[in-house]
């Protein structure tokens, strides 16, 4: 067989001249009439080639082993099962394989199938060209091993086709989903989104499962946006979609992972902290037009109307106004607003206070009481400075948050004075028991509490005091 022309099993050849120029849609571009017809003759009602509604991507590097089979089963489920008009392209990045000329050949062979060849490597930057050329209403992509059961599509795409949702995605790591892989990727996966999660205050399960959905007016919009060329190219996106107030869908899969996947965990792992390290820049210093993207693309936040009639109107929300919700009562003498975060303080209190003490317990197991205390505290000290964030006082987003998180930090170091200059005065006055050392402990954090909930309201966050019986506006996720 030369290069001139290629077979796939039974198929149809492509002449060189074709096999020449990869540069370029073959077939049909997305969008165009090309896809699943509407009659059984493959016509529309006019004979012509209907609309291409779902353009389903799939990127591929190298992967002549797989390509045909997997392409021709996704065609077949699609055919018979999807209720809407349809094309797959095939966005080929840099491969030096045969993996070109056989979707090449696909291309000749099926209508619904497209190609684009790209001269770089990188899973985002397939993705990026071919949604960004796509014109159908919705585009989607999975990875091309189809390590996600197939019957996951529609309920994927039906929110982005009813204009419900904006985007969607697979999750392995919900609730209904049934994964088969094993323990070292089960835990990698699981770290990665608890680190997003984390330092990125995320709301989405699975940022890297590929099998992913976006209606076509929101990618227009985002695309430019994502500077990642490889596997951060879904979280990067997703957490710009997330801070933009749009609605992610999240659809359980059934997911079995394929054992011949060629993906450097330790290259890509890097790869995505630093991705985390320039996003999380990126948002906090404001370079990303997040409030414009909001005002473009985000749902309206319900709202309510006190019972005065003042607060927002069905107009502005978008929505009917409904009874206002039950106000802070007001509490002669003390300042408005103080008796509900002082309510929302305290449960968050209650919840770092129990946290400290079985850490401090279990420390104690295998440090000495300061070194204890001080990992402990640490510990708790930014988990709680980041609860009363969010929580008390009701801020949300990373712009600030480096600050917040230094002044809590002094505040910290406040708490740690006196929770080791108790210990320190416990030990000088004899040798304590155990029991005696978590009373002292537990005092000192009385007052260190005190003292944390009166710095963080006058100056952590001096701007952020909700009078007593104001209408209050649930706060969007970031």
């Amino acid at each position: 067989m030369t290069t001139q022309e290629v077979r796939l099993d039974a198929g149809a050849t492509m002449d060189g001249d074709d096999a020449a120029t990869p540069n370029r849609w073959r077939q049909r571009l997305p969008g165009r009439r090309a896809s699943r017809p509407r009659g059984r003759d493959g016509r529309g009602e006019a004979g012509e080639p209907a609309i291409a509604v779902l353009d389903v991507v799939i990127p591929v590097h190298n992967e002549e082993a797989d390509l045909a089979r997997c392409v021709l089963r996704l065609r077949d489920y699609l055919a018979t099962t999807f209720p809407y008009t349809f094309q797959i392209t095939i966005a080929d990045n840099a491969s030096t394989d045969r993996t070109l000329e056989i979707a090449n050949e696909l291309a000749d062979r099926l209508p619904e199938v497209a190609v684009l060849h790209l001269p770089a490597k990188g899973r985002g930057r397939a993705l990026r060209a071919a949604w960004g050329r796509s014109t159908a209403p919705v585009r989607a992509y999975m990875d091309v091993d189809l390590s996600t059961d197939l019957r996951a599509l529609l309920p994927l795409v039906a929110p982005l086709l009813s204009g419900h949702s904006d985007l969607a995605i697979g999750t392995r790591l919900a609730r209904g989903a049934r994964v088969v892989r094993g323990p070292k990727r089960e835990v990698i996966s699981r770290c990665y989104n608890l680190l997003v999660r984390q330092t990125l205050a995320t709301g989405f399960s699975d940022a890297q499962c590929g099998f992913k959905a976006v209606r076509g007016e929101v990618a227009a919009r985002l695309l430019p946006l994502v500077q990642d060329d490889g596997w951060f190219f879904d979280t990067e996106l997703l957490v710009l979609a997330e801070r933009a107030g749009l609605r992610i869908h999240e659809v359980p899969v059934d997911w079995v992972d394929d054992p011949d996947s060629r993906v450097d965990i330790v290259a890509t792992a890097l790869a995505d902290l630093r991705g985390i390290a320039r996003l999380g820049r990126a948002l906090a210093t404001g370079r990303l037009p997040v409030a414009q993207l909001r005002r473009e693309l985000g749902h309206q936040a319900l709202t309510w109307r006190r019972a005065d009639g003042v607060g927002a109107t069905p107009e502005a929300s978008g929505v009917a106004a409904g009874p206002a919700p039950p106000a802070s009562p007001a509490v002669p003498g003390v300042p408005s607003g103080l008796a509900g975060q002082l309510v929302r303080f305290v449960t968050v209190g209650i919840g770092s206070t129990l946290a400290y003490l079985a850490l401090f317990v279990l420390l104690r197991l295998v440090l000495g009481p300061q070194a204890a205390n001080l990992v402990a505290l640490a510990v708790t000290a930014v988990a709680n400075t980041a609860a009363n964030r969010r929580l008390t006082f009701g801020v949300t987003g990373l712009a600030g948050a480096g600050r917040d998180h230094l002044r809590g930090l002094v505040i910290f170091a406040i708490g740690l004075g006196l929770t080791s200059g108790s210990l320190a005065l416990l030990h000088a006055a004899g040798s304590p028991g155990r029991w005696l050392e978590l009373v002292a402990v537990v005092l000192a954090n009385l007052v260190a509490t005190v003292v944390r909930f009166l710095l963080l309201r006058a100056w952590v966050f001096p701007g952020h005091r909700q009078p007593a019986g104001e209408a209050r506006e649930p706060v969007p996720r970031p």
